[in-house]
């Protein structure tokens, strides 16, 4: 995504080699601008932003307990809970979403 790009010049990681292409770099995950001298123009961009959501589909939970799990036990795993509805997990994994 552009914004991960957008790292201040001082802050610049270098990602490639000397003389490396933009589609080269591109290609390798890398940022490219070549904008300022002296600085990486081949540079490894900020690292996404994720947040995790318990899945709204009761049919999308994969499992994260056991018959029978009380909600304490279930969020102290680190999992969502929700007693309903019946026939799927009630303790499950979240889901990492990008911001």
């Amino acid at each position: 995504a552009k914004c991960q790009c957008r790292v201040d010049s001082r802050d610049r990681t270098n990602c490639g080699y000397p003389g490396i292409s933009a589609a080269e770099c591109k290609r390798i995950g890398c940022c490219f601008n070549a904008a300022v001298s002296g600085i990486p123009w081949c540079y490894s961009p900020k690292p996404k932003k994720v947040k995790k959501v318990c899945p709204s589909d009761p049919y999308a939970r994969i499992n994260c307990g056991y018959p029978g799990i009380k909600p304490r036990e279930c969020t102290k795993k680190g999992c969502c809970f929700r007693a309903h509805p019946a026939g799927v997990p009630w303790c499950f994994y979240h889901r990492v979403m990008e911001e």
